[in-house]
């Protein structure tokens, strides 16, 4: 059910000649993400770092050849969700999108809904169904990201911990076939 949905955009956004993006939302913050590690043997490695609440947030969205991010301090919201489909339209020019998405309530909200429909059919929004996390290739850039790019990185303070996440996600941008693989996790057709 959820792949003849997901299908009937497709053709849709075909049809239009729209770019099929998927977007998603997701957090990180000082304390690392300790993921396993090698030491010598009988030494269990100690990871040092300072830890505030600080939150770092990342709204990201993928299409069939591209990793589009912004990164924002704290949690996001509707404003953030709006500040991040304008600058796609920015960088996309004048072609047409179809944003598929979860239901999160930024993605509902009034804000956004104005912001859209101010676009004049430039946008069109489709919503993931609910509990289908699996469905969205963003979700695998996020796995890729905190498991991978960001794996044990203890960073000094909040600016180093910004400025290496930002230079991760823009290492991963160019590696094509990561942007295919996350696609094909989430058994999208490309």
């Amino acid at each position: 059910m959820e792949d003849q949905a997901l299908a009937g955009a497709q053709k849709k956004a075909t049809r239009e000649g729209r770019i099929i993006i998927f977007i998603d939302e997701s957090g990180i913050s000082e304390r690392p993400h300790r993921v396993s590690t090698w030491a010598p043997k009988g030494q269990t490695p100690v990871l040092q770092y300072s830890f505030t609440w600080n939150q770092l947030s990342a709204v990201a969205g993928i299409s069939f050849w591209n990793i589009y991010f912004k990164l924002v301090q704290g949690a996001v919201r509707a404003p953030e969700v709006v500040a991040f489909l304008k600058a796609l339209r920015r960088h996309l020019g004048d072609r047409k999108l179809l944003i598929v998405w979860d239901r999160l309530q930024a993605h509902r909200s009034r804000l956004v809904r104005e912001y859209v429909e101010s676009q004049e059919d430039a946008i069109h929004l489709e919503y993931l169904p609910p509990y289908a996390p699996e469905l969205n290739p963003v979700e695998y850039l996020w796995a890729h990201w905190k498991h991978h790019e960001l794996a044990n990185f203890c960073p000094k303070d909040f600016a180093e911990l910004t400025v290496h996440a930002r230079a991760k996600l823009r290492r991963t941008q160019r590696r094509k076939t990561l942007i295919a693989a996350f696609w094909k996790q989430a058994e999208l057709p490309v």
